[in-house]
């Protein structure tokens, strides 16, 4: 593979709302980049980046696919992300090693709630974006509405350089405002070839207002072209193209383009947009991280001869073998290189290097700064580690995951199940980072958590498929978190023998209940005479270790703030082992005492449902204890918005199709934890 120079490398995402065309928009790059030969639709389960079984079946991104295309003398390194909710994850790590995303709006949805979330995933990273408002075909659709939509719901800037010519079945293309040119596209040629020709005069009047808009907003970022626009002398299209990209880049602007993916219209000016407004990893601030001994901030410059420095976004089991997703910031990497994992100061080997293309993959020897590839041959390395030489050693910010928010019982079906059920469970771990497994004490079962009831119920599936493992499984369970409704207190005595020495502590320790979302805390105001400063970190951590299980349900406890208010040390016999054990059973006392309750997980829910029933769905709602947020009319249709107890949602699909005749839709999110 030949090397490309680090300024004509794009790494992109394509981020967006399930089912608003994200994968279509993929298979269409691709044949048009020349990577792949033949359109695969999604609704065929023929989609290239769509390889998993389960993703084929359903009609659905599952897993974040990466792959590399060639458009105009730049490697576009692209990740197709998965628009379910349930695999927000997969958005979240993509996000977090991409420079630049190209946000997916359908013409009739808008911006719907699973594309807000993403959205804010990409501004949490600081990462570019570009709108591309699809399926402009589809009866219904309404390019200013979306435009409208991403003011309010987003709190974006978009700057639109296209508009629509025509709409719904009579989209035939759309208009360059830039170049103030019309494209039309060939439909003989799947849309390969397109003509640019003079705007038609019904549109003309329509393309100028929107390019006197295209410059005033332009100005406002630009001084040169404040200079232009305040003495109304023309401006070069090359000029506006870097000014744009200089917005873009600056996160102040947000370009837009419009197209129909499936009817092939579109998608060349999209390609062209990514390589003249999203940025290369050298246009971007290089990225920091701390010296793991020090804790020295330290700079990652985006070039070859550089030391290395490389994060782990992914890991993903390939035919039984551990396959890690990287991203180099900074230095290359060779097929054979010995890499250093400071996170658990261990040395690995890079068997292998990786160019992959979803699921198909070609060997390279090398690669540099600003490549997203595969390597194999890390044994213990897992997601969000970093990768570095041992002479220069540099720990990148951990990637945050998210809490499972409901669990399944699994039993295996059969003795050889059995056997195998401990190792198919330990690599969808490794592979999936928002999955936990536990044992429950009582019943001797295994507890499968997840995001949600299609994660856990593709886990199940991809058990049965990719391993031959069955399992029977338990109704789900949903996940809750336990505070107090008072403040207490307690003491507790640890007077034991062990191994010969006395071990003796006596620790007072009082709780009080925090407002919602504050998290735990802990705080130490007893004399200093009572108890020696050293032994508070060992208090602490009995503590905070008592509250990950509480007195209820033995769920995590949460919004508490635990005081060490008195104590007794006795000379000798003072020991960690004393202190530690005696704090958390000082707290587990104090919890009983505290008036224990359960928190429910709320979840955020928009449904879509024909104005015909309405009252029907609304009388569902507030029998499962919904809370209605918001209702808002949409083109056929009202979009509710209301917060829900998670324990209530289970068979909703069903319900909703019932309630509406199956003509309603609906989303769902976690909000917060709450009292119901």
């Amino acid at each position: 593979m030949k090397k490309q120079k680090i300024h004509a490398i794009r790494n992109i995402g394509i981020i967006a709302h399930i089912d608003a065309g994200k994968t279509t928009v993929t298979e269409r790059i691709l044949y048009y980049t020349g990577k792949s030969h033949k359109m695969g639709e999604v609704h065929d389960g023929e989609a290239v980046m769509d390889w998993m079984p389960d993703e084929q079946e359903r009609g659905i991104t599952i897993t974040s696919a990466v792959t590399t295309c060639h458009w105009k003398d730049c490697d576009i390194q692209l990740i197709d992300t998965p628009g379910h909710v349930d695999f927000t994850i997969e958005v979240e790590r993509s996000l977090r090693v991409l420079d630049g995303a190209i946000g997916v709006f359908c013409a009739v949805g808008g911006v719907e709630p699973q594309s807000e979330t993403v959205w804010r995933q990409a501004d949490k990273y600081h990462v570019p974006k570009i709108a591309f408002i699809n399926k402009m075909d589809r009866i219904g659709a309404d390019f200013e509405r979306v435009v409208d939509m991403m003011k309010s719901r987003l709190h974006a800037v978009p700057l639109v350089l296209q508009i629509p010519v025509g709409s719904e079945e009579s989209f035939r293309g759309v208009i360059d405002l830039v170049h103030m040119k019309q494209i039309l596209w060939d439909d003989d040629s799947l849309g390969a070839t397109f003509i640019h020709e003079d705007i038609s005069t019904e549109y003309l009047e329509s393309a100028r207002s929107h390019r006197e808009t295209l410059m005033e907003m332009l100005a406002e970022t630009d001084d040169q072209i404040m200079e232009a626009y305040l003495s109304e002398s023309p401006v070069e299209p090359d000029v506006l193209l870097e000014a744009i990209r200089k917005a873009t880049i600056g996160l102040k602007l947000v370009p837009v383009l419009c197209g129909s993916a499936l009817k092939n219209k579109g998608v060349q000016p999209l390609l062209d947009a990514i390589v003249q407004f999203l940025p290369s990893p050298a246009d971007i601030p290089p990225i920091k991280g701390v010296h793991p001994q020090t804790g020295e901030p330290v700079e990652c410059p985006p070039m070859d001869k550089a030391p290395l420095a490389a994060l782990i976004f992914k890991v993903s089991m390939a035919e039984g073998r551990k396959l890690s997703f990287i991203r180099i910031y900074s230095g290359k990497i060779r097929a054979g290189d010995d890499v250093f994992n400071p996170s658990r100061n261990k040395k690995e080997k890079l068997s292998r290097i990786l160019q992959m293309h979803a699921n198909k993959r070609e060997r390279i020897e090398e690669s540099g700064a600003g490549s997203i590839v595969g390597v194999m041959g890390l044994k213990e390395s897992s997601t969000g580690e970093t990768l570095c030489q041992p002479s220069h050693p540099i720990l990148l910010e951990k990637m945050e995951f998210y809490e499972p928010v409901i669990s399944l019982a699994i039993e295996p079906s059969t003795h050889s199940d059995q056997e195998k059920l401990d190792l198919v469970l330990e690599k969808f771990l490794a592979e999936d980072p928002t999955l936990r497994v536990k044992e429950d004490e009582n019943t001797g079962q295994k507890i499968l958590s997840g995001m949600g009831e299609l994660h856990l119920e593709i886990i199940i599936s991809r058990m049965q498929r990719e391993f031959n493992t069955s399992v029977h499984v338990g109704k789900p369970q949903v996940v809750y978190r336990e505070t107090i409704e008072k403040e207490a207190s307690a003491t507790a005595v640890f007077d034991r023998e062990v191994a010969g020495q006395r071990h003796y502590a006596e620790v007072c320790i009082s709780l009080k209940p925090l407002p919602r979302g504050t998290g735990n805390r802990f705080v130490s105001v007893a004399p200093e005479d009572k108890i020696p400063v050293q032994f508070i970190k060992f208090i602490e951590n009995g503590v905070m270790e008592s509250l990950e299980s509480g007195a209820l349900m033995g769920y995590p406890v949460v919004d508490i703030e635990a005081s060490l208010t008195d104590g007794v040390s006795r000379e000798s016999q003072g020991t960690e082992l004393a202190y530690k054990v005696s704090a958390s059973m000082a707290c587990k006392e104090a919890l009983s005492k505290g008036a224990p309750y359960l928190l429910d997980p709320i979840m955020d829910v928009e449904i879509l449902v024909p104005d015909l029933f309405m009252g029907e769905v609304i009388a569902d709602l507030n029998s499962r204890g919904g809370k209605i947020e918001a209702i808002e009319p949409k083109i056929g249709v009202q979009s509710i918005r209301a917060s829900v107890p998670l324990a209530r949602m289970f068979g909703y699909s069903t319900a909703i199709r019932s309630a509406s005749q199956g003509r309603g839709t609906f989303t769902m999110q976690f909000s917060h934890f709450d009292r119901i």
